[in-house]
């Protein structure tokens, strides 16, 4: 029986204890309060050593408050968080804690309330925190409830789950318990109240707040709430400050246990390595070992007395791939974050092998210009696999490293953060995946995480063209939330339209309170800056390529015969003859070539096809290579590793000829991946493609002793490209399916034919070019069935586009400007919206395999040679080991070969459920014979692997 002189007391009800926050993994039950004042604690440090001075005056400013009330009023609110599990359903979750409250008088619910297990603890939250609020004078507005700081407040607290729930109708929040009679009455009610007072008292927070937040600040408040609870959480640190048994909630109690949260808050944070990353280097040569060339050179002459003049805000860069594009966005977001006060970057590109690529580039940028906390996290779907060793070390199964005391659902949920994408986008250094950042503009559980990892960084975007109407949709989107948190922004292209720049400008200073349109026109080479902070968009500055090239194009229309078994005649003006004609002088004289296909099966012939015409080359180390995605992850990897030995940047040393070597790859190629050939052979592409491509030709200057002499012109690459349209085929190959717009593939067609003789100037053609194909009146060129066709193609390319942008626009979050005070905007989905069309690119048909080999002595192995044993797993699934051997192999396919197959061949129960197993599907292979291939029938499909990946047929 708790007596008042004894425990904390509001009015004439005392503090009960016997209420529990916490229990599960714990030596005994954690109280309510206790976990209330943990969160508080955590959430204040995590306000001091993470929240940036501009962030804190921002928020300060919009509730009207100080800031050091600020401080205290955001870490009391973010404890209530949880005030929800004082609530029968919630509390009889434990039976044997709940029966003494149960059968107490003073607590009162209806029959069944403690059943209403859908009323979850974070709605009651939501539905009791806005009468508490608004009875201690946080403004209300019943008449307009999203303009309720009490209820705004309120649904923010609720939402800690990664999910807010609708606002209340002025009834339903001025008689709670009525309409959920989960929140229970007498006893109940009487709780929610003292435990938000002694909270209140213990945290100081005594001031009231006179205005709301905007979205921006909300969704970031939001997030720091969830990571606060989550930290908070932790085993370790619960099990630490275990009250006694004979514990009773006094005031000098909780004012002790107050005193202990505060005082282990840092530490906890600090291990959590969330702190901030400085910008201190200054200077370009203190960034890197070289001094800058002319586009750096321009950036460092002018961008600082711009961002000096108007603040930080958007630079955009477009230049040729090999100019220095990289080292340029660093420099850029150096400048922009010591101006922002970000704690660090993000680096967002199209692909994971960009993004392995890239991560040593920013770890070494981050050495020597970054100063603070620099943890760099690498983030995409098997960026796990990439830890020290990878041995699967990102994968813990020890309790006691970070587990966290919660029911199930909440444990998975808050250790993907701390050891996946959830965590990842909150350390201060990032490089990965762009879709790693989109989703915070998805109504995904958690995207306020994604967003609070976002607002006080450098976004830097590389490839800023490669993305589709979808994907550019949802970037559009990104940049308005982007601008509205103020984050500066660096986007990077080598080929992006005057159209689609503008956009992305427009979006960005949409958020930021900027309506009107730029009228941006970019230059090419050059950049430009639009500050966040005033009206002002710089215009494009053209600079100065210290690599002015011609680019000598043969443009060759063949009869398309690349599916033509390997043996067959070769047809005179096909594609096969071509490739022999021009692959030649590689294999008599050395050097290299590149063959860019444009789908993996052509990809696969076209190396077949090579290495029959060459065979010398065939069997040389390195003489002939195939490039592409459809190889099991271990192999992808290797190729990829050789690709960059053999094709990559040259040595300090003395320059030679490279031995004769054809690498035949898809797309693969086209970002982000510095290779370099001597010839660069591709099927038609649309322009702005294969102006990518053709950057990998003499990328770098190898000396005149460095290329053969028939590529000995460094300055004038040779790009052949095979054009299947002819008088006799007017329609692309059946076989590339939707991979390129009909329409973009005759347009660049009909550039090639008009401007390919006389060469194209790089850079000064590029930007004209890229505009020209996609300009309105091109069909005027064409007459008669020509212009009617492409007329057909074009409308139907337009609505194709605008009908992505309307699913993207439909499937994402609203704009920050549209949100108006009700957060169950960030979490909406319209109907018909899956978790699925959410999570994977618009049109995206792709399965997951893993090929299983049946060996001759009636093993099964994990690799053709039977060394590494299938593993049998168990009641805790697989070990780290065991599950970074399984996911190293993984290969995707198109999901067409699986749709036919067997329901039975998912993984066995015993692997368990970590993210990388799911949706995947075993192949049970048996030696084929040919190629040391191995093959298995799956539904209707007899899909094979070998030295060249994997095939169906």
């Amino acid at each position: 029986m708790l007596k008042g002189c004894e425990a904390g007391v509001s009015g004439c009800c005392f503090l009960d204890v016997r209420l529990w926050g916490k229990e599960s993994g714990l030596s005994r039950p954690y109280p309510v309060v206790c976990h209330l004042l943990d969160t508080s604690a955590v959430f204040q440090e995590l306000w001091d050593a993470v929240v940036g001075d501009g962030t804190k005056l921002a928020v300060a400013g919009a509730l009207g408050l100080g800031l050091s009330e600020t401080r205290s009023v955001v870490s009391f609110l973010a404890g209530l968080h949880d005030i929800g599990k004082i609530s029968p359903p919630f509390q009889a979750q434990v039976p044997l804690l709940y029966g003494p409250v149960r059968d107490d008088p003073a607590y009162v619910s209806a029959p069944g309330a403690e059943g209403e297990r859908d009323f979850r603890h974070e709605c009651a939250s939501h539905w009791s925190l806005y009468s508490l609020l608004a009875e201690v004078g946080y403004p209300t507005d019943e008449r307009l409830m999203h303009r309720s700081v009490s209820h705004q407040i309120a649904q923010l607290l609720g939402g800690h789950h990664g999910v807010f729930g609708s606002a209340l109708k002025v009834k339903q929040a001025r008689r709670a318990s009525d309409y959920n009679p989960g929140l229970g009455w007498g006893g109940w009610a009487d709780q929610r109240q003292v435990h938000f007072d002694e909270l209140r008292r213990a945290t100081g927070a005594f001031a009231v707040p006179r205005g709301g937040l905007p979205a921006g600040l909300a969704v970031v408040v939001a997030g720091l709430v969830v990571v606060a609870d989550w930290l908070a959480s932790q085993v370790s640190v619960i099990e630490s400050r275990l009250p006694r048994a004979e514990w009773s909630g006094t005031a000098a109690e909780v004012d002790a246990h107050w005193q202990v949260a505060v005082g282990s808050a840092r530490g906890v944070v600090r291990a959590a390595r969330m702190g901030r990353a400085g910008f201190s280097a200054e200077k370009f040569g203190a960034m890197f070992p070289f001094a800058p060339n002319s586009l750096q050179r321009d950036l460092v002459e002018h961008l600082p007395a711009m961002v000096a003049k108007d603040g930080p805000g958007l630079v955009l860069v477009t230049a040729p791939t090999g100019d220095g594009k990289t080292e340029a966005a660093l420099f850029a977001a150096s400048l922009l974050g010591r101006a922002a006060g970000a704690r660090g970057l993000y680096f967002a590109l199209p692909t994971m092998a960009t993004a392995d690529a890239m991560l040593p580039r920013v770890e070494a940028y981050a050495a020597k210009a970054l100063s603070g906390e620099r943890a760099l996290m690498l983030l995409h779907s098997m960026a796990w696999l990439s830890s020290p060793g990878g041995d699967g070390a990102g994968v813990s199964n020890d309790p006691a490293d970070g587990v966290i005391s919660a029911g199930r659902e909440t444990a998975v949920e808050a250790d993907g953060w701390l050891r996946g994408a959830k965590r990842g986008l909150l350390a201060p250094l990032g490089v990965g995946t762009v879709d790693q950042a989109l989703g915070a503009v998805l109504p995904l559980r958690y995207n306020v995480l994604r967003l609070l990892g976002l607002s006080d960084k450098v976004f830097v975007l590389d490839e800023a063209h490669a993305y589709g109407p979808w994907m550019h949709q949802l970037l559009v989107r990104l940049l308005e939330w982007l601008g509205e948190m103020r984050a500066p922004v660096v986007l990077l292209s080598a080929t992006l339209t005057g159209r689609t720049a503008g956009s992305l400008v427009d979006a960005y200073r949409r958020g930021a309170g900027m309506r009107e349109p730029a009228g941006v026109v970019p230059r090419y080479p050059g950049w430009l800056f639009a500050s966040a902070a005033a009206d002002v968009v710089s215009p494009a500055r053209g600079t100065k390529s210290d690599r002015v090239r011609t680019l000598r194009v043969s443009h060759r229309p063949v009869v398309w015969d690349v599916l033509e078994a390997v043996g067959a005649p070769v047809l005179e003006g096909g594609r096969r003859a071509a490739l022999r004609e021009v692959l030649a002088p590689v294999a008599a004289e050395g050097g290299t070539a590149l063959v860019c296909c444009t789908t993996v099966a052509e990809a696969q012939q076209t190396y077949r096809d090579v290495c029959a015409a060459f065979p010398e080359l065939a069997v040389a180390a390195g003489g002939v290579r195939l490039l592409h995605s459809r190889y099991p992850a271990d192999q992808r990897a290797r190729v990829t590793a050789e690709c960059e030995a053999a094709y990559g940047k040259p040595g300090d040393g003395p320059g030679s000829v490279r031995s004769a070597s054809v690498l035949v790859a898809t797309q693969v190629v086209e970002q982000s991946l510095d290779f370099d050939f001597d010839l660069v052979v591709s099927d038609l592409a649309p322009i702005a493609q294969l102006l990518q491509r053709a950057g990998r030709g003499r990328r770098h200057r190898r000396g005149p002793l460095g290329r053969p002499a028939w590529a000995a012109a460094e300055d004038e690459p040779a790009l052949v490209v095979l054009d299947p349209f002819t008088a006799e085929a007017p329609e692309p190959p059946r076989s590339w399916g939707k991979v390129y717009d009909a329409g973009l593939l005759r347009r660049t067609s009909q550039v090639l034919r008009e401007r390919a003789s006389g060469g194209i100037a790089v850079p000064d053609d590029v930007q004209r070019l890229v505009d020209e194909v996609y300009e309105e009146d091109f069909v005027d060129r064409l007459e008669g069935a020509a212009r009617e066709e492409l007329v057909r193609l074009d409308e139907e390319r337009l609505a194709g586009e605008a009908a992505e942008r309307h699913l993207a626009a439909w499937a994402s979050i609203c704009s920050p400007a549209d949100v108006k005070g009700d957060l169950s905007k960030l979490s909406a989905r319209e109907a018909g919206v899956t978790q699925e069309l959410l999570t994977t690119r618009l049109g995206a048909d792709t399965g997951r395999v893993l090929c299983l080999y049946q060996q001759p002595d009636g093993r099964t192995t994990l690799d053709p040679e039977g060394m590494a044993e299938v593993p049998v797993g168990g009641r805790w699934g697989l070990r780290p080991d065991e599950l970074a051997a399984v996911a190293r192999r993984v290969a995707p396919v198109p999901g067409r070969w699986l749709r036919s197959g067997e329901s039975a061949a998912g993984v066995p129960q015993e692997w368990g459920t970590h993210p990388s197993l799911r949706d995947l599907v075993l192949l049970r292979m048996l030696p084929a014979g040919e190629e040391e291939a191995w093959e298995c029938r799956f539904g209707r499909c007899t899909i094979s692997v070998s030295v060249v990946g994997l095939e169906a047929q």
